[in-house]
């Protein structure tokens, strides 16, 4: 196939369209919707979120050194969207969206309510990397909705949460499931 050559830029596609909440209290806190996050670590459990320091959540969370990533949801794109275009500093944006702020239990920032899971967070370091700085931290507590539990199994079921991504400025609910890890070596189970 021919291939184009484009400028530099970030096209690592899809990635998840998360909403981070951060302050110390829900009558301080904020909300921000972030793409750019992502797994680091899996012993201790790490991850980060990038932000550009002119976002009205970047001092909230450098002070904090904590915040939560809520993963979101199709019911909750229009709030998704909302809250990555405009700014805490002029709206409050629990109110504006409808979203239930509640108390972390981990960490002092509120979690969104409505998210099937939210993942605290602590920060480890802060990297400046140019328009955007790397927020890397620690993973202190998941908390994950009841119903993404099978009641026979006990086993957690992310894959019913209807989680949407962010593919190159548009929004996107999760497609159809390929296959699960390890699918492309695993025997077959012999007829009987």
């Amino acid at each position: 196939m021919n291939k184009r050559s484009l400028k530099p830029g970030t096209m690592l596609y899809p990635l998840p369209a998360v909403i981070v909440s951060c302050g110390t209290s829900v009558d301080d806190s904020n909300l921000v919707t972030v793409a750019w996050t992502g797994t680091v670590c899996t012993h201790p459990a790490m991850c980060y979120i990038s932000l550009r320091p002119t976002r009205h959540s970047y001092p909230i969370i450098r002070q904090n050194m904590q915040f939560t990533i809520n993963l979101t949801t199709e019911a909750m794109a229009r709030a998704t969207d909302w809250i990555g275009v405009r700014s805490g500093a002029d709206y409050n944006k629990w109110k504006e969206t409808g979203l239930t702020p509640a108390p972390g239990v981990a960490v002092e920032c509120p979690y969104v309510a409505e998210s099937p899971v939210a993942i605290e967070c602590r920060v480890k370091s802060i990297l400046p990397l140019g328009s955007h700085h790397l927020f890397i931290a620690e993973v202190v507590n998941v908390l994950a909705d009841e119903n993404l539990f099978d009641p026979e199994t006990d086993a957690f079921r992310l894959d019913l949460a209807g989680l949407i991504n962010y593919t190159h400025g548009h929004y996107y609910s999760q497609g159809n499931p390929l296959g699960r890890f390890g699918f492309s070596v695993m025997k077959k189970k012999k007829q009987k």
